[in-house]
C-alpha cells in the first residue's frame, strides 16, 4: 500500500509563492540591519546539547529538540535513571547534541569561541531557523525563521534606543502601520518581585506574569498561589497591574510604589534614559508595559516585544533586550548583551493578511515562450539568451503540445506576457507578443522585446 504523502506537525512545505514572501521581508530586514551597521554570520543548526540545556529556564529545556546519539554512542544510555523516571538524565545519556531553540545562545557560544577574531562593540545579524517542541496553532510553530540584530561588549542607552528604531524602519519599509512596541525593565520586575516579599521567586513570578494575555490577573494569581507566593502579595500586584497613563506618568507612579526598592529604581532611571535618545527620532507607538516579562531567562534588563496591529489576531511579531554575561556560561566574563529579533513566519502572516504583499511577488515569470516545433524554438534560442541576459525571467515551453494547454500553463504561472514564433512570424522576422491581461497581440522585432516590456 502507498503510504500517504506527509510532513511533521508544526512543520510547513513552502510553495514559489510562499517562497517569494519570504525573500521579500527577509531581504528588507537585511537591509536594514546592515544600514545599522550589524554583519552577518551562521551557526550550526545543531549544538552541544551542554550548550543550549539550562539556559531557558524549564519550559525552554521540556521544548527543546533533541538528537538522538547513533551507532555505538548508544549504548551509554542511562537506563538506571530512565527506570528511576529521571527523565533529563537519560535524555543527556542518550543525545549530545540538539536542534538550535534560538540564535542568541548559539551567538553567545560563538562570540566566547571567536574572541580574539572580533572587534567588540561587534554587531551581528542571523537569519536563520530555529525549533521548538510547542504546540502547532495559527503562528506558532515547531519550525520556524528568526531574524536577529544583537550586539555584544559595551552598551549604552543609545544601543537601546536604536533597536527600537529599528523596529520601526523595518515596518515602515513594509508598510506595516499600527504596531506597538511594548518596553519593560527586567530590574523593575525583580523589584516588584522584592515588594511581594519573594525576591528569591523572580523566576516564578516573571513566567507567571508572561502568561497574563493568555490567563488573566486570576490565572496569574493561581499560578503564583502554586508557587508560594502569600496571598498579601496579591493585594499588593493587583495596584501595579493597574498603572495606566503615559509613559512617563506610568514610570512616575511606579517610582512612588517601589521607592524602597533601588533595583526598581534603577530600572526606571535606566528606562528614562533610553526614552530621552528615542524621543527625537519619531517612534510611531512605543508603550510601557509592566506585565511584560519575556520568560527567557537569560534577560537582565531592558526587555522588548512588539505587537502587531490591533485587527490582526496573532502574538507578538518582534521581542528582544538586555542579556548581561551571557557568555560567561562559556568561559568570557564582562561581556554585555543586547538584541532584537523579527518572526519571519508570523511578519508573513500578517502582511498577507493585511495584504501588504506587493502584487509583482506573484509574477516570477515575465515571459513564456511558446513552442510550435523544434525548428521554431531552435531559431528562437539566441534570442532568449539576449532576454534573459538583459534581465527579464522566460520560460521555454518544452514541447508542442496544443496551444490551449500552453496557455493555460502561463495563465497558471502569472506570466504577463506570452511570445508566439510560427511561420507567420517567420517569414516576417516578427515575433507575435500577447498581453495576458487585455489579449492584445502585436508584431515585434525579437531584439526589440526587451525595450517594450521595460516601457510598461
Amino acid at each position: 500500500m502507498v503510504q500517504k504523502p506527509s510532513i511533521p506537525k508544526g512543520t510547513r512545505d513552502f510553495l514559489p509563492a510562499d517562497v517569494a514572501r519570504q525573500s521579500y521581508v527577509s531581504e528588507i530586514i537585511k537591509a536594514q540591519f546592515e544600514r545599522y551597521g550589524f554583519l552577518p554570520i551562521q551557526t550550526p543548526s545543531m549544538e552541544k546539547t551542554s550548550t543550549l540545556q539550562g539556559k531557558y529556564g524549564e519550559e525552554g529545556d521540556r521544548l527543546m529538540f533533541h538528537i538522538l546519539n547513533s551507532g555505538e554512542k548508544i549504548k551509554k544510555a542511562d537506563l538506571d535513571a530512565f527506570e528511576d523516571n529521571k527523565l533529563g538524565r537519560f535524555t543527556q545519556s542518550i543525545s549530545e547534541k540538539a536542534l538550535r531553540y534560538d540564535l542568541t545562545v548559539p551567538f553567545a557560544r560563538f562570540v566566547a569561541q571567536h574572541q580574539n577574531e572580533l572587534a567588540f562593540p561587534f554587531k551581528r545579524y542571523q537569519i536563520q531557523t530555529v525549533w521548538r517542541a510547542d504546540r502547532p496553532q495559527r503562528g506558532r510553530f515547531q519550525e520556524f525563521t528568526q531574524c536577529d540584530a544583537d550586539v555584544v561588549g559595551p552598551i549604552g542607552p543609545v544601543f537601546e534606543a536604536e533597536c527600537i528604531q529599528l523596529f520601526d524602519d523595518v515596518f515602515n519599509d513594509l508598510s506595516l502601520t499600527g504596531c506597538t512596541i511594548r518596553i519593560n525593565h527586567r530590574e523593575i520586575l525583580a523589584g516588584i518581585a522584592a515588594y511581594l516579599d519573594a525576591p528569591d521567586q523572580i523566576v516564578d513570578f516573571t513566567i507567571a506574569l508572561d502568561k497574563l494575555d493568555k490567563i488573566g490577573v486570576e490565572g496569574v494569581f493561581d499560578e503564583l498561589r502554586q508557587k508560594g507566593f502569600e496571598e498579601d502579595s496579591f493585594s499588593k500586584l493587583g495596584p501595579l497591574l493597574e498603572l495606566s497613563g503615559t509613559f512617563l506618568e506610568q514610570l512616575d507612579a511606579l517610582e512612588q510604589m517601589l521607592t524602597a526598592h533601588p533595583d526598581a529604581l534603577a530600572g526606571i532611571a535606566h528606562l528614562r534614559k533610553v526614552l530621552a535618545f528615542v524621543s527625537p527620532l519619531q517612534v510611531s507607538h512605543l508603550a510601557f508595559d509592566l506585565t511584560l516579562a519575556r520568560g527567557l531567562n537569560y534577560y537582565t534588563g531592558v526587555i522588548f516585544e512588539v505587537a502587531p496591529p490591533k485587527s490582526v489576531v496573532m502574538g507578538s511579531i518582534g521581542a528582544g533586550g538586555r542579556y548581561d554575561n551571557l557568555t560567561a556560561l562559556f568561559g568570557l566574563n564582562g561581556m554585555n548583551g543586547l538584541g532584537i529579533s523579527f518572526g519571519l513566519d508570523r511578519l508573513c502572516l500578517v502582511l498577507d493578511e493585511l495584504r501588504l504583499f506587493p502584487k509583482r511577488l506573484t509574477q516570477a515569470i515575465d515571459v513564456v515562450v511558446l513552442h510550435f516545433g523544434d525548428d521554431y524554438m531552435s531559431e528562437m534560442m539566441p534570442y532568449v539568451s539576449s532576454w534573459r541576459a538583459a534581465g527579464l525571467r522566460v520560460v521555454c515551453y518544452p514541447t508542442d503540445q496544443k496551444l490551449k494547454k500552453q496557455l493555460n500553463y502561463a495563465n497558471q504561472v502569472d506570466a504577463p506576457w506570452v511570445v508566439f514564433f510560427g511561420e507567420e512570424e517567420k517569414e516576417k522576422g516578427v515575433v507575435s507578443l500577447k498581453n495576458m491581461m487585455t489579449g492584445e497581440d502585436q508584431f515585434i522585432k525579437p531584439e526589440a522585446l526587451v525595450v517594450r516590456l521595460q516601457s510598461t
